[in-house]
């Protein structure tokens, strides 16, 4: 199919595009940006009048509740949730049900999600053999299945024998290493550690439970040797912590090849937003002090992090309505991106839209990297010959964050009751009309 995106601000942080313009789509791919050619005939138009017309964008942790509730729909409603938020390529986490370590569940994912034509599911596989923390897993055969890097998801990886083959290897065949760095002991608690917690009578986890495991990692990549070819890549998940996120300043300097996101959890709220032991606020990692607020939100705005996440993590509503420190952690977040980022972007001294685009499009295209293959040119930015994935967003339409409007099967929030801003109205992915509001 042939369609005209019409008399949008197309904005590609990757080139640094900013104009009104026509984008003309052709074959799953972008024809021109511009002026379409006179032989281009489009079988639809699509009016973006008054609307952002901005790459698909990409989200490195959204957990989708498969494999483990086929019998529920799961895939179906999360990638649903997905694609109504504009992410049209998103990071599937390997703490599955079963784990994400056997190429047969891999291949079942990607295959179910094939079949809906909406977001693509990129499969993070397990580091260790049902993170376990002491096997590793077969990752060449699970690369060949579809993982596109390894990883932990919030399971410690406490033996460090374990990690440094698991770096060794990976280093070797080129496969990228996800953690999300937590000692196994210190970070036991449910909130983090500090007065509000102490008041509540919250088992802490301290900062150190962060920036131990970090330090540990960061040391066993310094072995490698700093911006060596063969040194392993590295992706730190979720940095939740102002020391944390010195650190990783520190690492990136010393040219370690290491990247990081932050989940928009982390970027808005502290742990001044718990309430009154509100289960909704119940996170991992657990909201922190204002002071990490602020210093992971410079981070992400001079790129020392590279990317926002919605670190969406479907609840269902009796698993939070229960006592804070028994409630399942987690929050839908896939629905949120778009406008949470925005909030952050265009906030008072906040850094701008397009910084705002670029840390949910071509900063996360730039973690994945090599592991997109063919669509390591396309996925994140608008380029002529590229794949046509796009999202058309009002940005000025304001709107309730209502959970029982939410798509998601566990649509839990600690933004609940807030106005959002910023909203949907097309998804293409691979030149296909995936969603339409």
């Amino acid at each position: 199919m042939k369609l005209l995106i019409e008399q949008g601000r197309v904005i590609d942080p990757a080139s640094g595009r900013d104009e009104v313009a026509d984008i003309a789509i052709a074959a799953g791919r972008i024809v021109a940006i511009g002026k379409a050619p006179g032989s281009f005939t489009p079988d639809r138009r699509l009016n973006a009048a008054g609307c952002i017309v901005a790459p698909g964008f990409i989200d490195l942790c959204a957990r989708l509740g498969e494999p483990g509730n086929e019998h529920a729909r799961m895939l179906e409603s999360e990638v649903g949730a997905a694609i109504a938020g504009g992410v049209t390529s998103l990071v599937c986490p390997p703490d599955t049900d079963p784990v994400l370590d056997e190429p047969g569940l891999v291949e079942m994912l990607k295959m179910r999600a094939e079949r809906l034509h909406q977001s693509r599911v990129l499969p993070l596989g397990a580091l260790t053999r049902g993170l376990a923390g002491e096997q590793l897993t077969e990752m060449a055969e699970l690369t060949e299945a579809g993982c596109i890097a390894f990883g932990q998801a919030d399971a410690p990886l406490i033996n460090t024998q374990v990690l440094h083959r698991a770096l060794q290897y990976a280093s070797t065949f080129g496969y990228a290493v996800w953690l999300r760095p937590q000692d196994a002991w210190l970070g036991a608690g449910v909130a983090a550690s500090g007065a509000i917690a102490s008041r509540m009578g919250l088992a802490g986890i301290p900062a150190a439970a962060e920036t131990i495991a970090l330090q540990t990692l960061l040391e066993l990549l310094r072995a490698f040797g700093a911006g060596h070819a063969g040194s392993p890549r590295v992706h730190i998940c979720r940095l939740s912590s102002a020391k944390g996120v010195a650190l990783l300043r520190q690492a990136k300097a010393e040219g370690l090849n290491i990247t990081a996101d932050v989940s928009i959890n982390s970027l808005h709220l502290s742990d001044e937003d718990l309430g009154y032991f509100d289960s909704a606020a119940r996170l991992l990692p657990p909201l922190r002090q204002p002071a990490d607020r602020q210093a992971l939100s410079d981070a992400l705005a001079d790129g020392t992090i590279d990317a926002l996440v919605s670190d969406h993590t479907p609840v269902t509503a009796d698993a939070k309505t229960l006592p804070f420190a028994q409630a399942q952690p987690g929050a839908a977040g896939l629905e949120l991106l778009l406008p949470l980022a925005l909030r952050w972007g265009q906030a008072p001294g906040g850094p701008g839209l397009r910084r705002a685009l670029q840390a949910i499009t071509s900063g996360p295209a730039h973690v994945l990297g090599a592991a997109l293959g063919s669509l390591q040119a396309s996925l994140g930015r608008l380029t002529e010959g590229g794949m046509a994935d796009v999202c058309v967003f009002n940005p000025q339409a304001r709107w309730p964050i209502d959970p029982a409007q939410l798509r998601s099967q566990g649509a839990a929030t600690p933004f609940a009751r807030q106005e959002a801003t910023g909203q949907v109205r097309f998804a293409l992915v691979g030149g296909q009309v995936a969603f339409e509001a």
